[in-house]
């Protein structure tokens, strides 16, 4: 098997990490394509000793460390692209929120992670600890869940009241989610694909952004509906069956970075 379809299964886990860290599609989708090109033109120096998966993000960790990427002139605002990545490293991507997104979003453990950010597992660990406590400073605000399946529902509405913030409603299908919305006008939507009455998630959600902004997590057990490379894609994106500190992580970095799905 070649390098190439080895890595293939890995890449859209990848491209959703990326865009976790950085906050848009389009600039997740830069580093990743930066570190597969630097794989391609050296492929020689492609980690070996450890599992493919776990190799890829240490290229992407190189990458997005040195910000040394040639932006497509199409990109807008590439000449300031580098200069732009660095600060946002500094300031809205802490090394906390890498090793909480690693571990909690990726499964990574606190070895691999030490690995992937040259920390030893301690090290990862207190990072770890500082990003949960990041978390429950966060401004409180109102959370729209739409989830059609009743103990998942209750799972994520008592996540949310744990971390601090307020449930608005639980809408289990398409007009109800709209309705909600409209009237309670969330900070956060928390949000399945497929509803109660065969209605889309995805088609709510597309609804709710066209009255106004909101950040929204899509929570699913079909990932690859959304994952296709062939339209804007979801920011935050949990697949099921998914554990709490999952949850927390991507409700923190959505509130954070204050990003909406921009499904059109």
């Amino acid at each position: 098997m070649t390098l190439a379809a080895k890595l293939a299964p890995h890449l859209p886990l990848l491209r959703r990490y990326a865009r976790a860290l950085t906050g848009t599609q389009r600039d997740g989708d830069t580093y990743v394509r930066a570190a597969l090109e630097a794989i391609v033109s050296a492929p020689e120096d492609f980690p070996r000793d450890v599992d493919e998966r776990l190799a890829l993000y240490r290229v992407f960790h190189a990458i997005w460390s040195s910000s040394n990427i040639d932006v497509d002139s199409e990109e807008p605002a590439a000449s300031n692209f580098e200069r732009a990545a660095h600060e946002r490293l500094a300031a809205i991507t802490p090394l906390s929120r890498q090793a909480l997104l690693l571990t909690a979003m990726e499964g990574f453990s606190h070895e691999d992670v030490g690995y992937l950010i040259d920390l030893d597992p301690d090290g990862v660990s207190g990072l770890v600890k500082e990003a949960m406590e990041e978390i429950s400073r966060q401004t409180r605000t109102r959370v729209l869940i739409i989830e059609d399946e009743p103990i998942i529902g209750m799972d994520l509405d008592s996540i949310v009241r744990d971390l601090g913030h307020d449930v608005t409603g639980i809408a289990v299908t398409r007009d109800e989610a709209v309705a909600l919305a409209i009237d309670t006008e969330p900070g956060l939507v928390l949000a399945d694909i497929q509803l109660a009455d065969d209605s889309s998630g995805i088609d709510a959600v597309k609804d709710i952004l066209g009255r106004f902004s909101v950040p929204v997590i899509f929570i699913t057990a079909f990932p690859e509906r959304l994952l296709t490379g062939e339209r804007p894609e979801p920011t935050f994106l949990i697949t099921k069956p998914f554990q709490r500190s999952t949850v927390s992580a991507a409700i923190a970095q959505a509130l954070f970075f204050n990003s909406t799905a921009a499904m059109r």
